[in-house]
C-alpha cells in the first residue's frame, strides 16, 4: 500500500495476553512537497487519532473509557485539505471515560477476552487551527484478527 510502512513494536499489554509481537502499519506521508511539509504533516496525523478515540468515547454508552491498542491501518485521503481514515483497535480501560489520565489508565482484563473494539474512522482536519470533523465512524466490537 503507498504511503503505509509497516512497524514491529513489541509491548507488554494488560489484556492479560502477556509480551506480544504486535505488527501495525503507520502513515508516513509520501510523494511531493518538501520536507518541511512533510515533517508538518506527520505532526497532524497523532491529533486526529486522539480526537477521534475522544468523540468514540464521549457518544460511547460505556462508562469506561476507551483507548487506542493499536493501529491498524491509516492514510491520507485525496482531497483539498486534510483528511484522514484510520482503522483503530480499542481497548476498555478500568478508567471512566471522564477520567483526567485515561493514557495511563491501564486496559481491562476479562477472561472472555471481549474488551476491544475496531473502529474505522474518517476524519477532515486543521489541526494547526485545532478544527476536527468525523466524517464517517463504525465500528465492530472483537479484535480484527
Amino acid at each position: 500500500m503507498p504511503g503505509h510502512q509497516r512497524l514491529v513494536i513489541f509491548s507488554q499489554t494488560e489484556l492479560g495476553t502477556g509480551p506480544q509481537l504486535v505488527v501495525t502499519y503507520g502513515w508516513q506521508p509520501q510523494g511531493e512537497g518538501n520536507g518541511e511539509d512533510q515533517a508538518t504533516l506527520e505532526l497532524y496525523f497523532p491529533a486526529t487519532v486522539e480526537y477521534a478515540v475522544h468523540v468514540f468515547n464521549q457518544r460511547s454508552q460505556d462508562r469506561n473509557a476507551y483507548k487506542v491498542v493499536r493501529i491498524l491501518r491509516s492514510w491520507k485521503e485525496p482531497a483539498n485539505g486534510i483528511v484522514f481514515s484510520t482503522e483503530l483497535q480499542l481497548g476498555r480501560t478500568r478508567c471512566g471515560k471522564f477520567d483526567e489520565d485515561i493514557d495511563n489508565c491501564p486496559f481491562q482484563a476479562s477472561p472472555d477476552g471481549n474488551n476491544t473494539i475496531t473502529c474505522f474512522f474518517t476524519i477532515d482536519t486543521e489541526p494547526w487551527r485545532t478544527k476536527f470533523q468525523l466524517l464517517n465512524n463504525t465500528c465492530s466490537e472483537g479484535s480484527p484478527d
